[in-house]
């Protein structure tokens, strides 16, 4: 349960998205309170599947072979199998070649994005709160919640696992708040920089990370599901 969690955990932090959405909202007027709102509702977020899943299981892991054990492997091997089916959608969509004329993109990338940075100028910390519940990989966190299922709490060993998941996939974010904290007008200028590396190349990114943790997933579920 561990090392799943801990691979679960670093897939959701380096998933481009939030990371995007993130950086512009600290870098917006009152950007480090937007900022807190935002990790505090994303850190909600993961603490409530996972209170949610103890709950169901009363702390304690199901015996092996058991429907809810099966069901919960079950539910692995589909979400990883569907984050596979999602990156190879991502990568034939990134192929097609584009329909308008370079310069014309590039106005409308550039037109979006100032309309985006103003919508963002006006949010409150209760925007990018709700910011931040959208932009939850939610298939992700799904499989660490099937991964939970297995968590036994009366073992330390399961707190701190859970404690560790929870800080690892909201680390990339922590890291850029603390940044905009102690050095803004630099922290700024570098992660928009990041946020424009991002943009470039976030479909890649998004088709290597979901591949990946698709095939760890499924990986694990049949060797559990049939060993």
């Amino acid at each position: 349960m561990v090392l799943d969690l801990l691979v679960i955990g670093l897939a959701v932090t380096l998933f481009p998205l939030p990371i995007m959405a993130f950086v512009l909202v600290v870098s917006s007027p009152r950007g480090v309170r937007k900022g807190l709102a935002f990790i505090l509702a994303w850190l909600a977020c993961l603490v409530a599947v996972m209170a949610v899943v103890l709950l169901l299981t009363d702390g304690q892991p199901p015996l092996p072979r058991s429907p809810p054990s099966i069901g919960a492997l079950v539910a692995t091997l589909v979400i990883g199998v569907g984050l596979v089916v999602y990156s190879e959608h991502r990568r034939r969509r990134g192929r097609r070649p584009a329909k308008a004329p370079e310069s014309s993109a590039q106005e409308l990338t550039t037109a979006s994005g100032s309309s985006v940075t103003s919508r963002m100028d006006d949010a409150t910390g209760w925007s990018a709160a709700g910011l931040a519940v959208l932009l939850q990989p939610w298939g992700m966190v799904g499989a660490a919640a099937a991964t939970v299922v297995q968590a036994d709490l009366s073992h330390p060993e399961s707190f701190l696992a859970l404690t560790a998941f929870c800080i690892l996939a909201t680390s990339t974010l922590l890291v850029m708040e603390l940044y905009m904290v102690f050095a803004p007008d630099k922290a700024q200028l570098a992660l928009l920089g990041l946020r424009g590396w991002l943009e470039r190349h976030k479909d890649p990114a998004i088709v290597v990370i979901c591949l990946l943790l698709g095939l760890w997933l499924v990986g694990r579920s049949l060797y559990q599901l049939t060993g």
